[in-house]
């Protein structure tokens, strides 16, 4: 009985994986990024404009990501941000809106309620594929989620725009570690010297 019990698991086993749902993916994708006392992880977005790398730190709802291009530190209520194009650092209070624009795990609970969803046919082994189309008018036409089924990490997301750009994001090199308070507040030494500080709180 034992043995045919086994069979029987055995055989449903890829089933039961396959039927797991997108929001369910997604949930346990943000507990992923939550073991532990931090994660560090580096991404890189290609834009139709060229590719950019950073890194990108988290802990619950606090986060930082250092980049040429930008730098932000949220520690849950204020939130710093940097940009060459202005060469000041402004401090504001953001909301969930605008959080979900900047903040990777406020995003992922903005596609559950924001995007219809439905699991897609991956290409690769131990991957598993989001499709995700959104409920309203959006520049957005499709974003396609990619994550590591062993680790529930995110991989890779792909945006395809109404307008037929397309943008890229892939996260590697995901390591969870013990992060100081610090690492999520200002850090006056990654801008340029004399960086004037703005508070639009």
């Amino acid at each position: 009985m034992k043995k045919i019990f086994l069979a029987i698991l055995t055989a449903f086993l890829p089933f039961a994986l396959f039927a797991q749902s997108p929001s369910a993916m997604l949930d346990k994708c943000v507990a992923a990024t939550n073991i532990g006392s931090g994660i560090t992880a580096k991404y890189s977005i290609t834009t139709p404009d060229g590719t950019s790398n950073g890194t990108l730190a988290m802990q619950g709802k606090k986060f930082r990501i250092i980049s040429p291009e930008a730098k932000s530190w949220y520690d849950g209520s204020a939130q710093w941000s940097w940009s060459p194009l202005t060469n000041e650092v402004n401090i504001t209070a953001p909301t969930t809106e605008e959080l979900q624009l900047t903040n990777p795990l406020a995003a992922a609970q903005h596609f559950k309620t924001a995007f219809n969803m439905k699991r897609a046919k991956a290409k690769t082994a131990n991957t598993y594929v989001i499709k995700l189309t959104p409920k309203k008018k959006d520049n957005i036409k499709t974003l396609w989620l990619y994550f590591d089924e062993k680790t529930s990490l995110l991989r890779t997301a792909r945006f395809e725009m109404k307008d037929k750009s397309l943008y890229i994001i892939k996260i590697t090199d995901y390591k969870h570690k013990a992060l100081p308070a610090s690492t999520f507040t200002f850090d006056k030494s990654q801008v340029p010297a004399g960086t004037e500080v703005v508070d639009l709180r």
